[in-house]
């Protein structure tokens, strides 16, 4: 009886799951009409990020984190993208390592940049699991499903934590940017996106639940000062 349950149980996951996905297609398809018949292929010349320039300082300048002090910050290229990388100090022993990447280009999407980074530390890992947290601002509100797990080399232990952030959310799995960018471009509008990867020192081969609080802490607040600049709506809104 359990086992026929569960089989049940799965077949509406899968069937709601489907029901959502033709829903978007749908929604696509519909957006996609008026440019069938104009010959406007959106995805032929896609609109460009209003506040490219805005993001893209990012990538030059890394960010002023309230609370925390930047020791040093540069530019450097990983996997053959361009990353800010900015060492923050706060009550930590040791110095958290902040990655960034915004966009290349107006119109470039996130692609592997986790990859990127495991190929260029050579860490392992083990404890993966999910940090979801909430953060608001005085004009938006942004739910983020960041990944969260141990890392190791035989140098240093860290918690690390990785997503894609955006205005009004977060994850670390392209599609989920992908959905939100094809939504806003049924307006002609585009979703600008910053890639984040925080390294926090741990104690060698320490407990992930110890570094837990300050790993979502630390992301709620960087969280909400890309939300405050260079990914508000006003800015877009600004430079559109």
């Amino acid at each position: 009886m359990k086992s026929s349950r569960l089989r049940q149980v799965i077949k509406r996951l899968r069937f709601n799951r489907a029901i959502v996905l033709l829903l978007l297609l749908v929604i696509v398809a519909i957006g996609a009409l008026p440019s069938y018949f104009t010959g406007n292929w959106s995805w032929i010349e896609p609109p460009r990020f209003a506040n490219f320039s805005s993001i893209k300082v990012v990538q030059i300048e890394g960010l002023e984190i309230p609370g925390w002090e930047t020791l040093e910050q540069r530019t450097v290229t990983l996997g053959g993208h361009k990353w800010s990388y900015q060492e923050i100090k706060g009550d930590l022993d040791k110095p958290v390592l902040l990655l960034l990447r915004p966009p290349n280009g107006p119109i470039d999407q996130p692609q592997v940049e986790w990859m990127d980074i495991n190929g260029v530390f050579q860490w392992k890992t083990d404890s993966h699991q999910r940090l979801n947290f909430t953060v608001e601002t005085q004009s938006q509100q942004a739910q983020v499903n960041a990944r969260l797990f141990r890392a190791w080399t035989q140098q240093q232990t860290f918690a690390v934590v990785q997503w894609y952030a955006w205005a009004t959310g977060g994850h670390p799995a392209t599609r989920q940017w992908f959905w939100v960018d094809q939504i806003a471009q049924l307006k002609r509008q585009r979703v600008p996106w910053v890639a984040v990867s925080l390294q926090i020192p741990m104690e060698p081969l320490g407990d992930l639940a110890d570094a837990k609080p300050i790993a979502e802490s630390l992301s709620k607040t960087v969280q909400a000062t890309l939300m405050a600049e260079p990914l508000s709506v006003e800015t877009r809104h600004g430079a559109s």
